[in-house]
């Protein structure tokens, strides 16, 4: 059935944002400087945190012992290295002395003590040449890491008979945020002539390549605008900047590929420059609407969690997501009505065809095909079309041959991949995130090969209430016998609280210290008692993930369900979607434990496995990956509606909707994956697990679930694919958007579909 009121309310579209061109292309240059200076200066406003829950026990305790027990939690540690000597070497001990003291004068650090004050063991290394100094640095991260900027140099390097490197929490946090600024500077600058030039492959035409980047780089500056504004109301993690350079790059081409590769095809079929971009619209505009709302939504699911660093990404994906959208449908439309058939124009591939001048000269050749724009382009008009495109109908016709042979195969094959995944072990991320030089690693490192019991792996459990000594002696000893303990110290005492340190017997987070915070949060005691510690924190994490997570899935799930079906009118085109949208994601997390947790390949990649995943890390990744997925998912789905809502002929529909966007999604994915690897050049691991495994699942599902899984299920399923029951039908044709005529499938359709199945479409 045609689409009421679909092709005028797209039309009014195409007038609004095409009748001022000059003018729409100047305000947003105008908008675009403001953002620049509104954007400026984001990075130092965001934080290098956010894994743990805000509202959980421990977050509660760890905050309660800062501010009861502030020595409780030390943020900052000096490393003493005595050279030859004993730390206990009077020299020495003068000269820790010296700097102990003059640490404590210094503003904003609080909780100064050390080795030499309290000859605790937990600070003097085993081999006797090295001890601590620790203190605690007060305020937010900004706050945080001024003090740390102002007082470090001062510490660093030689005094007289030691040497000092700067290490602790807060350092950590200073030098990941570092990196990552740097990491990102360097990975635009790789990222960007690199994409230049696959561009310039794709479309040949220098100012058709350009175009993409345009739109990218406006995405870019207005989320950056758009994050230094949500830094003034709530966190944002620095890691956010990196997924606002790789979808603000990636998104924009993809959409304006779409747009300018759909816009030359009508340009090629005949149509003068205004019809070509009313017809684009309809079509990849209409598509480009449709992605945006499902790679948003998925993006949009991790704010259902409740720490900042998921969130974080929500805010950025959906400010990059919708503004290279409305780039590419406002600003983008405005650039072609302006350049006309000149969007061909500096043709760069004639330096590698020099003999085929007659060839380079067309520039802009017309080919006429058949009614409603669905003619063949000339090479010139839309390279990425010409034999390509008779290539990826072919392979379509032979996927469709032996289509039960290429779906058990492939889905077998992706099911295998992801078998690694069974195998996840969480944790927290940690000093090890940074390179093996960074000194707040090398600081870190040493404290664990050299020091005694498990350090920064400790608990501690904050005590409330009135209490008397004997009440703590016997609380202290019940603890004490839990298994997994090694030591118990305290209580540390202030008025109505106090504090017992718990060392645990093994790793700081493992399995058997993750039992232990259960056991000592289920521990009776006369007074209220919190734990907190890096496992229960880890703890807290998984939990508050697990309770969130099935809300996340069901909203990806259900908007996605809803948006394909408004998209395709089909009940069970919806469903194939998120079930091999799913399936695409498996190489990617059998891939991540394989090589970053169980550290195949960490030499090669420069990274130092924990043996752990941190637990945020595979939700972020699913719900990115999810949502580029049903980016391609929509591009090849709207071209094999539109060819059956055309003709009717199911097969042909997708080999047509393959023919025409094969290369195209091919090519997009590549493009993006390049961003995504340029990412993943970083020297933090957490980043370079993020930017390589999203470039693995964007090529896997272009290049596999695309290209196989989803031609092969189609022909499998038939005609049937496009059922739907009759009130739905009608809500799809007053609500749904769509183009020509409709072929609505009847029970006496379903019956011939055996039949028919058994062939292939001889135009195919």
């Amino acid at each position: 059935m045609p689409e009421v009121n679909g092709p005028q309310r797209l039309g009014g579209w195409t007038r609004l944002v095409t009748a001022r061109p000059r003018l729409a292309l100047l305000a947003a240059l105008v908008i675009t400087m403001l953002a620049v200076f509104a954007g400026s200066g984001v990075a130092d406003r965001m934080g290098s945190g956010g894994w743990e829950a805000p509202d959980a026990e421990s977050t509660y305790t760890t905050k309660a012992l800062e501010r009861e027990f502030p020595a409780s939690q030390p943020n900052l540690l000096l490393l003493v290295d005595s050279g030859g000597a004993s730390v206990d070497d009077p020299a020495v001990a003068a000269e820790a002395a010296r700097l102990t003291e003059r640490l404590a004068g210094e503003k904003g650090i609080t909780g100064v003590g050390s080795y030499w004050q309290s000859k605790s063991p937990a600070l003097r290394a085993e081999d006797g040449r090295e001890a601590l100094i620790a203190a605690r640095i007060e305020g937010d991260d900004k706050e945080m890491g001024e003090v740390l900027d102002r007082m470090a140099p001062a510490y660093r390097g030689v005094h007289g008979p030691v040497e000092v490197s700067v290490g602790g929490p807060v350092a950590v946090r200073h030098e990941m945020q570092t990196i990552i600024q740097e990491d990102l500077l360097r990975a635009e600058m790789i990222a960007l002539p690199v994409t230049l030039v696959l561009l310039v492959m794709v479309f040949g035409s220098a100012i058709a390549a350009l175009l993409p980047l345009g739109v990218g780089i406006v995405a870019i500056l207005g989320t950056n605008a758009v994050l230094r504004g949500i830094t003034e109301l709530t966190d944002v993690s620095v890691f956010a900047q990196n997924l606002t350079t790789a979808l603000g790059l990636g998104l924009a081409i993809d959409y304006a590929l779409f747009i300018v590769r759909r816009f030359r095809e009508e340009l090629s079929a005949g149509a003068d420059t205004r019809e070509a971009v009313g017809a684009t619209l309809r079509t990849a505009g209409r598509t480009v609407l449709f992605s945006a709302l499902t790679v948003a939504v998925s993006l949009a699911a991790m704010l259902v969690f409740p720490q900042y660093f998921l969130r974080s990404f929500a805010y950025a994906g959906i400010a990059v997501v919708l503004l290279a959208a409305a780039a590419a449908l406002v600003l983008l439309p405005a650039a072609l009505v302006l350049l006309g058939p000149r969007v061909n124009s500096l043709d760069l591939r004639r330096l590698l065809r020099r003999g085929e001048g007659r060839s380079a000269e067309r520039s802009g050749g017309v080919v006429r095909g058949r009614p409603g724009g669905h003619g063949e382009p000339s090479e010139s008009a839309a390279p990425a079309e010409a034999g390509s495109g008779r290539g990826w109908g072919r392979f379509a016709a032979l996927v469709m041959r032996r289509a039960p042979v290429f779906a058990a195969a492939t889905a077998v094959g992706l099911v295998l991949l992801g078998l690694p995944f069974l195998g996840v072990k969480f944790g927290t991320a940690d000093d090890r995130q940074l390179p093996a030089s960074a000194e707040s690693h090398v600081v870190q490192q040493h404290i664990r090969d050299g020091f005694p019991g498990s350090p920064g792996g400790g608990l501690e459990v904050l005590a409330e209430g009135a209490a008397t000594p004997a009440q703590y002696a016997e609380y202290r000893d019940r603890i004490a016998g839990l298994p997994g303990v090694l030591r118990v110290d305290g209580p540390v005492t202030a008025g109505r609280f106090a504090y017992f340190s718990v060392l645990p017997d093994g790793e700081s987070v493992g399995e058997g210290t993750q039992r232990l915070v259960q056991d000592l949060r289920a521990e009776p005691a006369p007074f209220d008692t919190s734990v907190t510690g890096t496992a229960a924190v880890l703890v807290d994490s998984k939990h508050a993930i697990a309770d969130r997570l099935p809300w996340a899935v069901g909203i990806i799930v259900v908007v996605t369900l809803f948006l394909v079906f408004l998209l395709t009118g089909s009940v069970l085109i919806p469903l194939q979607a998120v079930v091999l949208n799913a399936l695409s994601l498996t190489a990617m997390f059998g891939a991540v434990v394989w090589v970053f947790q169980d550290g195949h390949l960490s030499g090669l990649l420069s990274f130092t496995s924990t043996g752990d995943i941190e637990t945020t890390l595979p939700v972020l990744m699913f719900c990115v990956a999810f949502g580029l997925s049903m980016d391609y998912g929509v591009f090849l789905l709207s071209r094999i509606k539109e060819e059956y809502d055309r003709t009717g002929d199911h097969e042909r529909s997708v080999t047509f909707g393959l023919r025409h966007t094969g290369g195209l999604i091919t090519a997009a994915a590549v493009i993006l994956a390049v961003v995504m690897v340029a990412i993943g050049t970083s020297r933090v691991t957490n980043t370079k697990m993020l930017g390589l495994g999203i470039a693995l699942a964007v090529l896997m599902d272009a290049m596999v679930v695309r290209s196989l899984l989803v031609p092969s299920v189609m022909k499998l399923m038939g005609r049937v694919t496009w059922w739907a029951p009759a009130p739905l039908r009608a809500f799809h044709r007053r609500f749904g958007l769509s183009e020509g005529e409709s072929v609505p499938v009847t029970a006496e359709d379903m019956s011939k579909d055996a039949p028919e199945r058994e062939r292939v479409t001889s135009g195919a």
